[in-house]
């Protein structure tokens, strides 16, 4: 076979990875060109309609090197093409990024379920999800969703699909997507994975919109105490040098501080980089991170809002999967995983063990001290009305306005709190700068006396 031409028995799963396997075809029958060329493919999308073995029509997407490689791939499926349309040309990187943006997500996931729930067969969902996607902004969900269409027509499940994308959906999302499939809801499971998404989105919009008024005026003050301390300093220190008397001590020490800053910049930057590295690598350790967590509970006045964020996380992730009717330990599984905070996903393992033994969900979370009472009592209440879906559910909502109410606290708290922060850093460095000034009469008769 020549290089370049691409065997059929390996065309679909060149098609879904643009990649081939490691020692596999690729490296026994390419030329180094070639291999080359293979981390830039040139790749057609094509749309489709085909008949298939038992005689209903079928359309979607296909990608392909060239028409009749597009061909070949559908008849290896045992599709009867009818017509092939080129639509886009793309070029794919080998390291392409597969980062999809939380809100393209969202409207993935809601207008799926709204044509799902309209009798659209998934694969023509897909395929209009595909062709509505902006090929420059939301290249990345183009891609990953020609990839699911793909695996759906070659007979994989839709979760089995979507697990093949573990950076774009998480456990969460698969799961339920599998308890749909399974329970013939995956409908009104999008739906309701949409309304979940959505909530938190709206939750860590919330806590990323408090937090940036705080990190703007510190970023303010730390530029405008640069700027005094490289630029204005030294004229101060070389008119303070001709009177050549001893300096009050805080200007003294400005002075000493912006010569340092400024012949010595480097062993300061260096110093910065790796106490920045050093504390991003020991945060990132399994140790560095328990310990973190654990302290984030114990701060005085955030410890309460990041216990609070974590138990409504908790609350709505454990909803949202026993009311699609995933396993109770799966569920325990997934909800620690997705806590967001070591003390809690650690907590909950032990409960799923507990579980496991036959314990009671409430019996089990009572041993627990980072379960606050009232979900205790709120699942208990569940577990003997059948409803504890329910339960949970209006404690995550209850969380979330308590959350709002902390945050827009906070923040009415913070602001004052930063401007008298600035404030001071800015009003400290000036009366630095100016007690040799106010004490001028004892400079000169120093002077004088000397």
């Amino acid at each position: 076979m020549k290089c370049g031409q691409i065997p059929s028995h390996v065309s679909y799963y060149f098609r879904v990875t643009y990649d081939w396997p490691v020692g596999g075809y690729r490296e026994k029958h390419w030329h180094r060109n070639c291999y080359d060329f293979h981390n830039y493919l040139l790749m057609i999308t094509f749309s489709y309609q085909a008949r298939d073995a038992a005689g209903r029509i079928v359309s979607g997407i296909q990608e392909a090197l060239n028409e009749d490689n597009a061909v070949t791939s559908l008849m290896s499926r045992g599709l009867m093409v009818l017509s092939l349309q080129r639509k886009a040309t793309a070029r794919h990187s080998r390291k392409k990024s597969t980062k999809v943006k939380e809100t393209d997500l969202v409207l993935f996931t809601r207008q799926l379920s709204t044509m799902i729930e309209a009798g659209i067969s998934l694969v023509q969902a897909l395929t209009a999800l595909y062709e509505q996607a902006d090929p420059r902004r939301q290249a990345a969900l183009r891609a990953v969703i020609s990839d699911i269409t793909a695996r759906v027509q070659g007979g994989e499940t839709f979760h089995e699909s979507l697990a093949k994308h573990p950076r774009v959906f998480n456990r969460l999302f698969i799961s339920m997507v599998k308890a749909g499939e399974h329970g013939g809801l995956l409908a009104e499971i999008l739906d309701r994975l949409a309304g979940f998404l959505e909530a938190s989105a709206r939750l860590r919009k919330k806590i990323k919109s408090a937090m940036t008024y705080p990190v703007i005026v510190v970023c303010i003050a730390f530029a405008i105490t640069t700027f005094l301390i490289v630029r204005v300093v030294p004229i101060f220190g070389e008119i303070f040098a001709d009177f050549g008397a001893k300096l009050p001590a805080p200007t003294q020490f400005l002075i000493d501080v912006s010569n340092f800053v400024r012949g010595e910049w480097y062993i300061l930057l260096a110093a910065m980089a790796g106490a920045f590295f050093g504390v991003r690598t020991f945060l990132r350790s399994t140790r560095g991170k328990q310990l973190w967590d654990r302290w984030k509970l114990k701060l005085p006045v955030f410890g309460p809002l990041v216990h609070k964020i974590c138990m409504s996380r908790f609350a709505r992730t454990f909803a949202q999967l026993i009311r699609s009717g995933v396993p109770i330990l799966e569920v325990l599984d997934i909800v620690g995983g997705s806590s967001g905070n070591h003390v809690v996903e650690t907590s909950i393992k032990e409960v799923g063990a507990d579980v496991e033994k036959g314990d009671n969900l409430s019996v089990s979370l009572s041993r627990k001290s980072i379960f606050p009472p009232m979900l205790l009592r709120m699942v208990a209440a569940g577990e003997a009305t059948g409803k504890i879906d329910t339960m949970l559910e209006k404690m995550a909502d209850f969380w979330d306005e308590e959350i709002e109410a902390m945050l827009d606290a906070l923040t009415s708290l913070i602001e004052p709190m930063l401007i008298v922060f600035l404030g001071v850093i800015v009003g400290g460095i000036v009366i630095a700068m100016f007690l040799p000034i106010f004490k001028l009469n004892e400079v000169v008769s120093q002077n004088k006396s000397n």
